[in-house]
């Protein structure tokens, strides 16, 4: 089995579970256990390289969800070469 996490607590249940060897990508937040830490990031936030004020990061955020794009970045290009058989993701809450 093939599995990439987006979600920390994902990530945490498929190494409690003994399966941390069929875990190939994480998100830029999974970093527990500390063998997370050493995975590729398949998901990263849009914030990562840069320091913002409250009022950057409400614009940004603003203008991402007009044009239909969400708070993050999935790198799909190392996605489609990782080719998982399980995504553990979830929807983000609206309003």
């Amino acid at each position: 089995m093939r599995i990439c996490s987006f979600l920390p607590s994902a990530t945490e249940t498929v190494f409690s579970l003994g399966l941390g060897d069929h875990l190939l990508g994480v998100s830029h937040e999974c970093d527990y256990p500390p063998e997370a830490r050493k995975l590729p990031w398949i998901v990263h936030s849009i914030f990562q390289d840069g320091d913002y004020s409250s009022g950057e990061i409400h614009r940004i955020i603003e203008e991402r969800l007009t044009e239909g794009k969400g708070i993050y970045d999935i790198d799909v290009e190392l996605l489609e070469k990782l080719e998982p058989d399980l995504l553990l993701t979830q929807e983000l809450c609206g309003e």
